[in-house]
């Protein structure tokens, strides 16, 4: 049975449509879109209904150290916060990652994020060993995308290596490590598990290249390559100019520059951060069609450095932006400290507009949405015919929007919203956020909670 809904203000890939129209067939997809008012029946929206935004790189379990780790310590910057966060996953179980896990997502179903893609590389227990179900810990994952009713590109993660050139982990990374064999099995069962989900992707990701040796890199290519052909592929990569470093000791060449010339990158890559890179790896990776992942909280938070956003717009590169640490969850904060990084870095204003697309607000919100959808591999990022319904209705009486002709809209949103507009938000047609709150918001906060005391030996 179809839904039929007429808005305000819906905001389709030709512009406002005010007002427009949309229906949702049963299977959760928009089947048509239009302007003006629709036949008879059609349930009303005031305010702007927008596409909702993909988060492309999310570390679910981070969000239990959000805050955490902000006091001044030897060995303080972006290695000592993750001797910080390693400590946060001795106590981690399924029970405490599925109840993290669901707050995060909920928080970003109630900014305006409506899908997430996770990282995710804890594979084993606390012993470092495998679970009766090699997926389990994955299997949180979904189960806590399901419970709060977010979209979900779910990315296994294959962990090998301490560093470039190491022969092993270190002792707190062994929860994360499988071989190259064990994690194309559990690859192949996730696919198999979950092919008929609307609403899951799944996908796969090396960490990085000082996390995985050549050799294996190559193997887990050519599995996965052999498992699904399509499916989206993240890496970490040039996130801190220490890490730039270490890999041109060992291999002569700049992460990005490696991975540009060893694996040929393509549209089913995320390069998540490719923060440090020389001109010439900015104007490749722009070539090469892979979204640039960008976090700018989290880079901002672990002091990482500043993406060359302006250099790669203009060739025509795609992004988008993630949450990565959950340190903040706030997809508009990402857009507004990714174009105000490069206003101070510049010592100018509207560096990611130009003259094709004036608004500032505009070019980071469809850039978003755009490389958010490439990089998750789904149906997503557009209120357009074959999509699927994931969107967010933002309150026409919010101080930020008011008065607000649609062609400002996106501006008044990214920059002048310092509390959040969203109001409802629809996830594969189904609403899972109204007036501001998920229905879940206290059981799921309940959960978290006791998560909480459990990892920190409370």
């Amino acid at each position: 049975m179809t839904s039929l809904y007429v808005c305000e203000h819906l905001l389709s890939p030709d512009g406002f449509l005010s007002p427009g129209w949309f229906e949702i067939d049963d299977a959760g997809f928009l089947s048509a879109v239009g302007r003006g008012e629709p036949r008879a029946g059609a349930r009303s929206i005031s305010g702007y209904v927008l596409p909702g935004l993909p988060n492309l790189h999310c570390h679910a379990l981070q969000r239990a150290i959000a805050g955490r780790a902000e006091r001044a310590a030897a060995g303080d910057g972006f290695f000592g916060w993750r001797q910080a966060m390693y400590r946060s996953l001795e106590r981690a179980g399924p029970e405490q990652l599925e109840a993290v896990a669901a707050q995060a997502y909920l928080e970003m179903l109630e900014s305006g994020f409506t899908s997430v893609a996770e990282f995710h590389y804890l594979h084993l227990d606390p012993q470092g060993r495998p679970y009766a179900d090699r997926a389990e810990l994955c299997e949180c994952i979904v189960r806590a995308a399901e419970k709060v009713g977010i979209g979900l590109t779910l990315l296994p993660v294959l962990y090998r290596a301490s560093g470039f050139g190491a022969s092993g982990p270190e002792a707190a990374q062994q929860r994360f490590v499988l071989g190259v064999d064990a994690y194309l099995e559990l690859l192949s069962a996730l696919h198999a598990r979950h092919r008929a989900d609307t609403r899951l992707r799944i996908g796969a990701a090396p960490h990085s290249l000082r996390a995985v040796p050549e050799p294996e890199l190559r193997a887990w290519l050519r599995g996965v390559e052999q498992i699904d052909q399509t499916q989206p592929l993240h890496i970490h990569a040039a996130e801190q100019r220490a890490e730039v470093e270490a890999c041109v000791a060992w291999s002569g060449a700049r992460p990005v520059e490696w991975l540009l010339d060893k694996l040929g990158l393509d549209s089913r890559w995320c390069v998540v951060h490719a923060t440090h890179m020389t001109s010439a790896e900015t104007e490749r990776l722009a070539a090469s069609g892979a979204v640039a992942g960008l976090c700018p909280t989290t880079e901002a938070n672990l002091g990482d450095g500043l993406f060359s956003l302006r250099h790669f717009l203009e060739h025509e590169g795609h992004f988008g932006v993630g949450s990565d640490s959950n340190v903040s969850i706030d997809p508009l904060e990402e857009l507004r400290w990714l174009e105000y990084g490069q206003r101070l870095a510049e010592l100018t204003r509207n560096v990611a507009a130009d003259q094709a697309q004036p608004s500032t607000g505009a070019r980071l919100y469809l850039g978003a949405l755009a490389g958010g959808a490439q990089a998750l591999g789904q149906p997503i990022g557009a209120l357009s015919p074959g999509f699927r319904a994931d969107l967010v209705v933002l309150d026409g009486e919010h101080p930020a929007l008011i008065g607000r002709a649609p062609e400002l809209l996106l501006d008044a949103l990214v920059f002048a919203a310092s509390t959040s507009p969203v109001r409802d938000v629809m996830v594969g047609g189904r609403w899972v956020v109204t007036g501001g709150r998920h229905a879940q918001r206290e059981p799921i906060k309940e959960a978290f909670a006791r998560a909480l005391a459990d990892l920190e030996g409370g």
